[in-house]
């Protein structure tokens, strides 16, 4: 899931294509190929999902947020727009809510099945179905290494494991898809690349005949993906991995690619996106190793870098890319970590 505390001081990419389409109203950024667009109950108050015309049937990729608003559009849809063939195909580009969230309840209304790559489909699988008590106090325990304050932990754990509150119960079978591997969609041939940093593995398509690319949130036109430590993996190094993914996308897809992103709107100079998306992410480093001075918690970091956010969800986030630009720094052997007095402390490499 993107957020909004990743906003960059940079140009935005150009738009091409329709206006915005309004719930419930596909609208057609290429023939066969519909733009969807549902909201969200955040600050980055939407996602784009995209439908693909078949011979006998739809293909939809993504799903929306597990509420009662995309439920109404979704019903609506399938009660109009939709009604005269079914959705066949249900292609779920990560295991974030706003992508994977009505996945479950989309293949139950329907029958049609869900193809994911195999990580993700995991991913959302173990989230929905580990005990919520264990869950949440695994978060805890992170966050509080991490260096949250008293109140935020408080806070944190009033809300509980919220993964399953966002998210309909996945299907118990998922279509496995894989890097590299060629799907039909829409009459269209489009190459499967996947990428890690914002997720675990998560698609993106290329259909190289019409420089189309669908972008998922590995490219955006107006804000960075989230790139995060979260609890599951609180060593890991998310950020090597997007970097990684935006250097390969810069090498498959041309200049003049036309790409469909899951936020904000249809955009042109890809290559552009991603050349400001890496600075982007060097220059954090920069601020990071600044933020750590002597010596600094991960929840210093987090304040000298986002220092206006304030709510729970955008927390998360930001804590999260904080860890990432952090471990990145450790991995590169510019940082060390170290645990005094229950809390991490990352400080420079002698």
């Amino acid at each position: 899931m993107a957020w909004e505390g990743a906003r960059l001081r940079l140009e935005p990419a150009p738009r091409f294509g329709p206006e915005t389409p309004p719930p419930a109203t596909p609208v057609a950024v290429a023939p066969g190929l519909f733009w969807l667009r549902f909201p969200l109950p955040f600050a980055l108050d939407h996602v784009n999902l995209w439908l693909l015309e078949e011979e006998a049937g739809w293909t939809v990729i993504d799903t929306g947020f597990a509420n009662a608003t995309c439920r109404a559009i979704w019903e609506e849809l399938l009660a109009g727009p939709l009604t005269r063939q079914p959705i066949r195909r249900i292609v779920v580009t990560h295991f974030h809510p706003d992508h994977m969230g009505l996945a479950g309840w989309l293949h139950a209304r329907t029958g049609a099945r869900l193809w994911m790559p195999t990580a993700e489909w995991l991913m959302a699988r173990v989230l929905c179905a580990e005990a919520p008590e264990a869950a949440l106090d695994q978060a805890l325990a992170f966050y509080t290494l991490a260096g949250l304050d008293e109140m935020a932990i408080a806070a944190l754990r009033e809300d509980g494991h919220v993964y399953p509150k966002r998210v309909s119960p996945p299907p118990t079978a998922h279509v496995p898809i894989a890097h590299g591997q060629i799907l039909t969609m829409g009459g269209r041939r489009w190459q499967v690349i996947t990428g890690g940093g914002h997720a675990l593995d998560q698609a993106t398509f290329w259909c190289a005949e019409e420089a189309l690319f669908i972008a998922a949130d590995q490219v955006l036109p107006r804000i960075s993906p989230n790139v995060a430590v979260w609890p599951q993996a609180p060593d890991a190094d998310p950020l090597a991995a997007f970097l990684q993914s935006l250097q390969e996308l810069k090498a498959t897809l041309p200049p003049g690619t036309r790409a469909l992103p899951s936020h904000d709107w249809p955009f042109l100079e890809v290559h552009g996106r991603i050349d400001a998306l890496a600075s982007h992410h060097e220059e954090r480093l920069q601020r990071t190793l600044e933020a750590v001075g002597n010596g600094a918690t991960a929840a210093a970091v987090f304040r000298a870098l986002f220092p206006r956010i304030q709510d729970l969800h955008q927390t998360r986030f930001a804590l999260g890319e904080a860890l990432a630009h952090l471990n990145y720094l450790v991995t590169r052997g510019q940082l060390e970590r170290h645990v005094e007095a229950g809390l991490w402390r990352f400080v420079p490499r002698n």
